[in-house]
């Protein structure tokens, strides 16, 4: 299976927040680190993505 891979206007339309607080979100550490395919093509791996969201919600879970 082809891994997917999302941009910043992806993610943010996923999450419901500005490309901008993506780039913090990444400077930050906040959210998985991205891979670069080119020198301005900056993409997120879904399956990181899904990962980092399921442990979003086992943490609030957890509470």
């Amino acid at each position: 299976m082809l891994a997917k891979y999302l941009s910043a206007a992806d993610l943010a339309s996923r999450f419901g927040v500005s490309k901008a607080t993506i780039w913090r979100w990444k400077r930050e550490g906040q959210i998985p680190s991205p891979i670069y395919l080119g020198a301005r093509c900056t993409r997120w791996r879904e399956e990181d993505i899904q990962t980092y969201e399921r442990g979003l919600i086992a943490d609030a879970a957890l509470g």
